[in-house]
């Protein structure tokens, strides 16, 4: 949420000051994501590098959580703190298909698969055909900072990823081995979980955690460290030893 300059300033009157506390109120359950429109007439959620805190929540007294789940900062340690501390698990008997589902299913039946959906999301100036395809767009890349034009196409098209956040293979190794199949998929397939980014980037992360990999674009690490930290309370999973001191010292420099 920006601050507002008082400096210059009229005080509003109190009537729109009690108007905006009623919607300050109302909205408490989480901050609300700010947007942009993209070319189809749709709108992208964006969440601001710094994870902006708003009005506390119930769910979430030291912080917020917006309304995809997005802990803020201080929400983010605080959960980070109730995580359970385990060494990790075994890989035996992960497989991406088999444990989380085919890349990229339509879960939540809007006829678009997953991918598509979160290029829709992230990109500006999207194209679109009939069926969801994305077709073109730009990318401000998270995890690097650089501009990426997206075009599809066989040469072409991984130049974008689509990235999950908490890597499946280290979701599996952090507790995901207990949970059902249908949720898996829906973990593996959680907007929550997904961000399009550079594929080279995405491609140096692998399945590595907070403690091997971090972006390289330092102003979207408090993001990023809370978005970890969200998906691994949402679905009960654990934080290894490094993997939390890693959580713990970028979440400390964030507001």
């Amino acid at each position: 949420m920006t601050r507002s300059r008082v400096r210059g300033r009229r005080t509003a009157p109190w009537p729109v000051v009690a108007v905006a506390l009623v919607l300050a109120i109302a909205g408490a359950g989480g901050y609300a994501a700010l947007t942009r429109v993209t070319a189809d007439g749709g709108t992208a959620a964006s969440v601001a590098d710094d994870a902006a805190s708003s009005a506390p929540s119930a769910a979430a007294p030291a912080g917020s959580r917006s309304a995809s789940g997005l802990l803020d900062a201080a929400a983010a340690r605080v959960a980070l703190a109730a995580l359970p501390v385990k060494g990790r698990a075994p890989a035996t008997g992960y497989d991406r298909v088999a444990k989380f589902g085919q890349a990229w299913l339509d879960v939540d039946r809007n006829g678009c698969d997953t991918r598509d959906d979160i290029l829709a999301r992230d990109l500006s100036g999207v194209t679109r055909r009939a069926d969801c395809r994305v077709l073109s767009g730009t990318l401000a890349d998270p995890y690097t900072g650089a501009t990426i034009v997206f075009t599809r196409g066989q040469e072409t098209s991984a130049r974008v990823q689509i990235d999950h956040v908490v890597a499946l293979l280290d979701a599996w190794e952090t507790g995901a081995q207990s949970l059902s199949q249908e949720r898996r998929v829906e973990l593996a397939n959680d907007p929550l979980e997904l961000l399009a980014v550079d594929g080279r980037a995405n491609q140096a992360k692998g399945a590595g955690d907070a403690a091997t990999w971090l972006p390289p674009a330092a102003g979207f690490r408090c993001e990023y460290a809370a978005r970890q930290v969200s998906v691994k309370t949402k679905y009960g999973l654990w934080v290894k030893p490094a993997e939390k001191a890693a959580l713990d010292r970028v979440l400390a420099r964030c507001r």
